[in-house]
């Protein structure tokens, strides 16, 4: 079906679903049509906005008119209402995570093949440009062949003082933030399988859901990812250090400062000792100046209202989805794996 303007509804109208609504004002072919929230300040902040609030979910899907709902609600009810939504015959696009469990993902992609209507899930970070800029690095072969790679997201504040900090709504940092960096790791590292994982979480802020983990994932070449998120960490660490056998990568934060450097070739046969605290090493001295050389990291750029773009393209058969189900079903599985982990203290066999 082609038409003039797509009409989306917004559920749930914080602060994702409001940037939802600027984005979608944003890019032609898609229209708001109006939103709903259990709460009647934001519905109030809609109507300020010029925005239909909708007196109920119900009233909502059965507008004939809407085309898209887009879900962006606690993760607790992201399953009920995108099953509701495509049996009123409506497209979802739904936030992250797309629910709790693997067995409630199957659900709804059942729901959607028998309804035949699309179901999506805004992995809005696979166009952070930090990310895309690592990707391009690991394979256009800057560093040769890479062995380690680390992704990290540090802040201080611990968990925002919302649903994020309550079990039953589906809060804590891998449904939150895990989601984002593993998706990532699994996109960039496509071609390979993920063996083996190991995790832990912590509660330093909070003792109902973790407020951080760690994981490390190996993959079948050997090649081992650590994923991290904290939410307690005054001095934070680098958002990616990449490690390959002829170089390694830094991106230090999201404005993308970072550097590649690199062997040249030039071997350094006579390595000088250099003193330390209490002694002297080979080692760990650095190398001479002619046999490295450093390169600018290759910035990539992107725009994610190409994730919308994308969406019109599939609705009207002209483009595949950029966001497989599969694919989130793969995220989803790690992220109980990683639960697991953490739970039983073991290493967790995963492909």
């Amino acid at each position: 079906m082609l038409q003039d303007n797509y009409m989306v509804g917004i559920v749930g109208f914080g602060g994702m679903g409001n940037w939802h609504r600027e984005t979608i004002e944003s890019i032609d072919g898609l229209e708001v049509a109006g939103i709903y929230d259990i709460k009647e300040s934001r519905m109030r902040y809609a109507r300020e906005c010029g925005i239909k609030a909708y007196e109920s979910l119900e009233a909502l899907c059965d507008d004939k008119t809407i085309d898209i709902v887009v879900i962006a609600t606690p993760n607790d009810v992201h399953k009920s209402i995108a099953i509701k939504a495509m049996k009123k015959e409506k497209h979802v696009v739904c936030e992250k995570p797309v629910t709790l469990t693997s067995k409630d993902l199957q659900e709804m992609i059942d729901v959607s093949k028998e309804t035949g209507k699309f179901l999506t899930v805004h992995q809005n970070r696979r166009w952070d440009e930090d990310f895309l800029t690592i990707k391009k690095i690991y394979e256009e072969n800057y560093l040769g062949e890479v062995f380690k790679i680390e992704s990290r997201v540090h802040g201080s504040r611990g968990i925002p003082g919302d649903w994020r900090q309550e079990k039953e709504y589906g809060g804590g940092m891998v449904l939150d933030w895990g989601v984002h960096l593993l998706d990532q790791i699994l996109i960039l590292l496509k071609d390979k399988k993920l063996k083996r994982v190991y995790a832990n979480l912590t509660n330093i802020t909070n003792q109902l859901v973790d407020d951080g983990f760690t994981a490390e994932l190996e993959f079948e070449n050997g090649l081992i990812a650590l994923i991290e998120v904290g939410t307690n960490n005054f001095i934070s660490l680098p958002r990616w250090y990449m490690l390959g056998n002829n170089g390694s990568a830094i991106i230090k934060d999201w404005d993308l400062n970072g550097e590649i450097i690199y062997a040249t070739g030039k071997d350094e046969k006579d390595v000088i000792p250099v003193k330390t605290a209490s002694g002297i090493t080979k080692t760990m001295a650095p190398r001479r100046k002619d046999t490295i050389a450093k390169r600018e990291i290759p910035i990539v750029k992107s725009d994610i209202k190409d994730f919308y773009k994308n969406v019109i393209g599939v609705i009207e058969n002209k483009e595949e989805s950029k966001i497989k189900l599969y694919e989130v079903m793969r995220v989803m599985k790690l992220m109980e794996a990683i639960f697991k982990s953490a739970e039983s203290k073991k290493v967790i066999n995963f492909e």
